[in-house]
């Protein structure tokens, strides 16, 4: 089987950074991290997590879908653009069928994994398989998290926290979840294998 494709997240994070004209110490206020953490995440040195990511994407004006894209800009979402990319070269294509052996994978921290199942050019959509591994979380600091779009989840195998508000969830294999992404939430395992499922989220793009 071939070796999963992971894209360079950290460069494209910078990219956007510089068209933004932020200075990396004023996007690390931004979100409330430090400068050495931004930088370690752009160079490739550190996995932000999953609310890291977030809040980094939301503070820059991008969508988390566009971090996988290794043959557009980070700020190009035109569709004819996309369109172009997706036919010019059939080893890069992105669908509509996507093999376990070609997804793009990106190893997030905290012991989250997502792989992207595949997309529709022009689409405002993330499309993901999810890994919790055990003990693993959508916040490394344990804080909640809230990002545009709605989401949709369906937990395939192991057993997942959900923490939406002031709520908390136990979802099992077989069950699911939706919500707007802008409620405050966070996501844990607190088991003794990987929590795996699918997630949509919808209107991703700022």
């Amino acid at each position: 089987m071939a070796s999963a494709v992971v894209p360079p997240v950290g460069a494209r994070i910078r990219q956007a950074r510089q068209e933004r004209g932020t200075s990396l110490r004023a996007l690390a206020r931004e979100i409330g991290v430090s400068a050495s953490l931004v930088s370690q995440i752009e160079t490739g040195k550190s996995q932000p997590s999953v609310s890291t990511l977030y809040a980094i994407t939301t503070a820059l004006g991008i969508s988390v879908e566009s971090l996988f894209d290794a043959r557009e800009a980070v700020r190009d979402t035109a569709v004819p653009h996309a369109l172009a990319a997706f036919a010019g070269e059939p080893g890069r294509r992105i669908g509509p069928l996507v093999g376990s052996a070609g997804r793009e994978t990106l190893e997030l921290d905290s012991g989250v994994v997502w792989e992207r199942l595949g997309r529709v050019p022009g689409a405002e959509a993330d499309f993901l398989l999810v890994t919790y591994r055990p003990g693993g979380s959508s916040s490394g600091s344990g804080g909640l998290m809230r990002h545009a779009g709605t989401e949709y989840g369906y937990l395939t195998s192991g057993e997942l926290v959900l923490t939406l508000g002031f709520e908390e969830y136990t979802l099992r294999a077989g069950d699911s979840v939706c919500f707007e992404s802008t409620t405050p939430h966070r996501y844990r395992n607190d088991g003794e294998v990987p929590a795996v499922g699918v997630w949509f989220v919808s209107g991703d793009v700022q």
